[in-house]
């Protein structure tokens, strides 16, 4: 059952430096875009940034503006260059790390390399929700794949929705169909 929720924010940051400098094109964030956007949410922006201080100012920008939700892409391998874990650590009050955990026993699945991926999700000033998923096409749609079964229900929470009576299957709910 899903929860009738106000309109939805989000921002998708992009962490490449090659993409960012033009050297070929961004292949998640759109992926990331068009997801979101099927799902009713409004995407405020995608940027494109290189790896590093710049994806923290991006981030910090996108927790400023008080967006619901800020999916990052890349960054997040073991590379000299990767460092969006260590951007987005100091902006979350809460971690998530059991959503990363399932990200990368999901992707594992696929590929052993799916076990280096060392982003982070949590929440930022108990409102935003950040999620780093990896800078692969296949991460990506890991990624969106786990998001599709809980994000409703991590923004709901966010957003004081009581979900005991919804998640008791003993319950009825008003409206049900008594046969499901």
């Amino acid at each position: 059952m899903r929860v009738p929720h106000p309109e939805r924010t989000a921002q998708v940051i992009v962490a490449s430096t090659r993409a960012a400098a033009g050297i070929y094109p961004d292949r998640t964030g759109p992926v990331i875009d068009a997801w979101l956007i099927d799902r009713g949410w409004t995407v405020l922006g995608r940027h494109v940034v290189p790896d590093g201080d710049p994806v923290g100012a991006a981030l910090r920008a996108a927790v400023d503006a008080g967006y619901d939700l800020v999916i990052t892409t890349g960054g997040t391998g073991v590379s000299p260059h990767d460092h969006t874990p260590e951007q987005t650590g100091p902006l979350l009050d809460r971690e998530l790390p059991g959503l990363m955990e399932e990200l990368r026993r999901r992707g594992a699945v696929s590929t052993p390399l799916a076990v280096l991926s060392r982003g982070r999700a949590g929440i930022a000033r108990g409102r935003t929700l950040i999620v780093n998923l990896p800078g692969s096409s296949g991460g990506v749609r890991d990624g969106l794949t786990l998001l599709d079964d809980v994000l409703d229900h991590i923004l709901d929470q966010l957003h004081g929705v009581d979900h005991s009576a919804i998640d008791q299957p003993d319950v009825d709910h008003p409206g049900a169909d008594p046969s499901a």
